[in-house]
């Protein structure tokens, strides 16, 4: 890939999703755009950056910076963390809040496993104080494709085995005629899902209970981590904890958080990680 092309590519990944490319990563770079644009036509990748220039297309440059994300992610990812928000941490925001509702924002969801995981140990595995409670899940992605696929509900045979035991493959989706599986109506119900992008204001999805964003920081540049911080903490409700994937941290990004004590990858409102389960 010519040095130019790959710059204004991996410039538009930066100002559209804070994406950081290193030249590295190139190849990824040319590999993940490569549908599209065989679909367009273009034969070259330096086709595709003449295109960009010339038409100014805002929603085909929203297209390319989706495809130049990374949309890896499986059924219950890393099941520790699952296990704790289950057993520990909405029960003790639920006692907190004392008003028998909970929401729960899953930023950055991609497809929807991790919002449907949650879904179905809310359906499996609730203890008594869960049961009779209202917990929302909305799960955003800034990928319009990546939300559709989603809210449908639907996954190859290897993206349903990926994580699902066989158990709960069979009790919560159903096989499709195309051999594909779709999360039941029960399951689908229990999330809602929208489009959105972490580097722009998120007052319009309200306040939450607990927010995950897990793997989505290290791919980022610093400018653009901080920005998540910011957006990310406007939306905590009084006594929220934000989870992040393993080996992502907000240290040195923002002083509007701090590490939970007892609450690992737990991240809280500076001066309240003493009392975040109180």
């Amino acid at each position: 890939m010519q040095e130019t092309v790959f710059n204004a590519l991996a410039d538009l990944a930066l100002k559209a999703t804070g994406q950081a490319i290193p030249p590295s990563r190139a190849y990824l770079m040319e590999a993940r755009l490569a549908p599209l644009a065989r679909r367009e036509g273009f034969g070259t990748m330096a086709d595709l950056v003449h295109c960009l220039d010339s038409r100014q297309n805002a929603v085909f440059r929203s297209e390319i910076a989706s495809a130049l994300l990374t949309h890896d992610t499986w059924f219950f990812r890393e099941r520790s963390v699952f296990d704790m928000v289950i057993n520990t941490l909405l029960p003790e925001r639920l006692n907190a809040t004392q008003s028998g509702r909970l929401r729960v924002w899953c930023a950055g969801g991609s497809t929807g496993q991790e919002a449907y995981s949650l879904g179905m140990l809310l359906e499996d595995e609730p203890g008594a104080s869960l049961r009779s409670a209202k917990i929302e899940i909305l799960s955003t992605d800034f990928c319009k494709y990546s939300t559709e696929r989603a809210r449908s509900g639907i996954y190859n045979h290897y993206e349903a085995q990926r994580g699902l035991s066989i158990f709960r493959l069979l009790k919560h989706f159903n096989r499709m005629d195309s051999g594909d599986w779709q999360a039941n109506e029960t399951l689908r119900s229990r999330v809602s899902f929208r489009q959105h992008n972490l580097m722009e204001t998120a007052s319009g999805l309200g306040k939450f209970d607990l927010i995950f964003c897990r793997h989505v920081l290290s791919g980022m540049a610093k400018p653009a981590r901080m920005r998540v911080a910011e957006v990310l903490a406007a939306q905590m409700a009084p006594g929220a904890v934000i989870i992040l994937g393993e080996g992502e941290s907000f240290q040195g990004l923002t002083e509007l958080l701090e590490p939970a004590r007892d609450i690992r990858q737990g991240w809280v409102a500076a001066g309240t990680a003493n009392r975040a389960a109180a």
